[in-house]
Order: C-alpha cells, then sequence, then structure tokens
C-alpha cells in the first residue's frame, strides 16, 4: 500500500520510512512545511496541521509533531519543541536543562492520518533524560541530546537502534497495524 507524509523534514522521512516500508507501507513524500499553530497542545496542533495537509492535499496522508516534555519545566516546550530549540540549540539547551531541578524528559510523537472521511490520531511515547552535553550528531534537531531510558547514549549516537525503540517508532506501529486491519493487509 501506498500513503502520503507530509513533512519537510528529511530526517523525519527517512525514519518513517525505514519504519514502514518492511511492513508493507510505501511511503510517498509530500516535501511541504504547514505553518504549525503556536500550542503546547500537540494534540491540537496536530489535528490543525492536518487539516491544513489534507486541504492542500486533497488525498489521504498522514503528517506528524514529536516532542520534547520537560518535567523540570512543567512539561514545556511540548508542541513548542521546535521553536524553543532553534533559539536555543544543542548547547544551550542542555545547559538550561542542567540548570533545572529534573533533567528528565518525556518525547512524545503524535501522528495524524486522514483518510478522506475521518481523522484519525496515534502516539507513542518515551521517558529519559536530557544528557549534561550533546553527543552524536547534530542533524536532527534534539537526537544529540536525548537519552531514552534504559540505555546510556543519545539517539543521535545509536544509528539504527533508535528506529527500533523511539516514540516515533511506538507511534508508526500502531498506524501500521490500523492500516492493516482498515485495509485488508495482512
Amino acid at each position: 500500500m501506498k500513503i502520503r507524509f507530509l513533512s519537510a523534514n528529511e530526517h523525519k522521512l527517512s525514519e518513517v520510512r525505514q519504519i514502514l516500508e518492511p511492513v508493507g507501507v510505501e511511503v510517498i513524500p509530500i516535501a511541504q512545511r504547514i505553518e504549525e499553530i503556536q500550542t503546547e497542545n500537540e494534540v491540537e496542533l496536530v489535528r490543525d496541521k492536518l487539516t491544513k495537509a489534507f486541504s492542500m492535499i486533497g488525498r489521504p496522508l498522514f503528517v506528524e509533531h514529536t516532542g520534547l516534555y520537560l518535567d523540570g519545566l512543567n512539561g514545556l516546550p511540548a508542541g513548542l519543541t521546535r521553536i524553543f530549540w532553534d533559539r536555543l540549540e544543542a548547547d544551550r539547551f542542555t545547559a538550561l536543562v542542567q540548570g533545572l531541578d529534573s533533567q528528565c524528559v518525556t518525547a512524545k510523537t503524535v501522528l495524524g492520518y486522514c483518510d478522506g472521511r475521518k481523522m484519525y490520531q496515534f502516539e507513542g511515547q518515551l521517558r529519559g533524560t536530557i544528557a549534561k552535553h550533546p553527543a552524536g550528531p547534530r542533524e536532527f534537531q534534539w537526537d544529540c541530546v536525548f537519552i531514552p531510558q534504559g540505555h546510556a547514549q543519545t539517539f543521535a549516537e545509536m544509528g539504527d537502534l533508535k528506529n527500533e525503540i523511539s516514540m516515533r517508532r511506538l507511534a508508526l506501529d500502531q498506524f501500521a497495524a490500523f492500516l492493516k486491519t482498515s485495509r485488508g493487509l495482512a
């Protein structure tokens, strides 16, 4: 089966393909950026993004948003993670988090899918901590600072292991299971 994915982020596209294609879902990229609403509520953000994407494309597709929810900031930056990260980048972000009373964090992916009639959402969460210092390649936003619970390396240092355990993987596994049951894929 083929499915459209709207994202201007090549790293996200690569991960989505690596996770979905082995289970029989061919990802058709739509490299466009949607102007996201400014909210900490990721469910509202994804719903708005999906509505805008579907009105542009007019065909079944999915979008996603992944954010960090810092315990030491009462769950912020949440839906504002990209803005937060773009302003601070790796070194200033880790310095800020080290000054908080907790370096614990939840990384969450919310995926939205519209089949043309109805919207569906799928979510994956992963607990972890923010590293004292960035480690690994810095190309994919906060991968160089997020250490998943039970591991000693950042996502950026993990290579392909990241795609086996990530919050994006958890959301995409739910999505793939939904597609199989709703479309008769087996």
